[in-house]
């Protein structure tokens, strides 16, 4: 009876679960929920209680008394806390159903092409803990392949670079599968470390990575034009020669140099993944270009490196920031014809 009542209540979703932001789909309804990956939790006398999950924990990154820790479970794409992620995902479930025992949907979430298979187990184990009835797992490089409308089914060679927090995804997909991928840890995180470091080194001031993240979305850039050095932010922080409150004008040069080493390593790994593909998937390439998706494909003049150091046109996708959780909905609800793209793990 309840297992009846549970298929007629439930809503299958699709999880984006990334180390970032965490993006969830629900069959019929498109995305429901973007939140930070973060969860406040509390440590008294060794007992662990979650006191916030989301939008709320991340305010609290940086912030907290001795007794509260503001952790993201997720590192490079993967869960390193599976007890922390597990109260995550289920905070998110019941945001999104609020339906209590009955809630028991299907769901479809994205993990990294490199993920170890005890890393994928993880994540589904955390999924089941949640009250999940049936987990499945897709690529996330086929996910945002799927989501930015790419002809991943047709005999046809795409390549999708999906830039996200811990880890740049690159595939090269043909005939519904990928043909090549790689896994990059370089994302939007390292990018936030090496502005931190940045103006650390060049102005003495120390920042917190949300400080980092604010400065990159207003004038980051992957490279420096002539008007540069006129596109300018103030940035605040402590000083590392008095210790005391200071702001500091930086421009957007400034960043860019910050930004070199993460901009290059991400543009060698797409020109390596061009290198291994077959030659007349390359020949289709050359027509169709490169895609970005992924938060990290935001920054400013990164396509433009991209392909100056490719020498293969590059755009950027319609909505990146949901490309990933856009395409594992269409798995989802395509599942049937798009069956050999999602792996089920037991």
């Amino acid at each position: 009876m309840f297992s009846r009542l549970s298929g007629i209540f439930s809503t299958d979703m699709a999880i984006d679960l990334g180390t970032a932001n965490t993006l969830v789909y629900v069959s019929g309804k498109g995305i429901v929920l973007n939140e930070p990956s973060v969860v406040a939790v509390t440590n008294i006398s060794n007992k662990v209680e979650v006191l916030a999950v989301g939008n709320e924990a991340k305010q609290m990154l940086g912030k907290t008394p001795g007794h509260i820790q503001a952790i993201r479970p997720l590192r490079d794409g993967v869960i390193a806390d599976f007890e922390i992620a597990e109260e995550m995902i289920k905070y998110f479930i019941k945001r999104v159903h609020n339906r209590g025992i009955f809630t028991s949907p299907k769901i479809v979430i994205c993990v990294p092409y490199g993920a170890t298979a005890v890393e994928r187990r993880a994540i589904q184990e955390s999924a089941e803990g949640a009250g999940a009835r049936e987990v499945y797992l897709i690529e996330e490089p086929m996910a945002a392949a799927i989501g930015a409308g790419l002809p991943i089914t047709e005999p046809v060679g795409s390549i999708v670079a999906d830039i996200g927090g811990g880890t740049t995804e690159v595939a090269v997909v043909s005939l519904g599968g990928i043909v090549y991928a790689s896994s990059i840890r370089v994302g939007g995180d390292r990018m936030d470390e090496e502005i931190v470091s940045y103006v650390k080194k060049n102005f003495n001031l120390l920042i917190g990575d949300s400080s980092a993240e604010k400065i990159k979305k207003e004038i980051g850039s992957a490279i420096c034009t002539q008007s540069s050095k006129d596109v300018k932010a103030l940035i605040k922080g402590r000083s590392l020669l008095d210790g005391n409150p200071r702001d500091v004008e930086v421009n957007q040069k400034h960043i860019s140099e910050a930004l070199m080493d993460s901009v290059t390593m991400i543009a060698n790994g797409i020109k390596e993944a061009l290198e291994k593909t077959p030659p007349e998937l390359i020949a289709d390439i050359i027509d169709t270009g490169i895609t970005l998706t992924g938060g990290g494909s935001l920054l400013a003049n990164l396509d433009t490196i991209v392909s100056h150091v490719t020498g293969v046109t590059t755009k950027v996708a319609e909505n990146p920031l949901y490309c990933v959780v856009l395409g594992t909905g269409k798995a989802l609800s395509e599942a049937k014809k798009r069956g050999s793209i999602l792996l089920k793990t037991y």
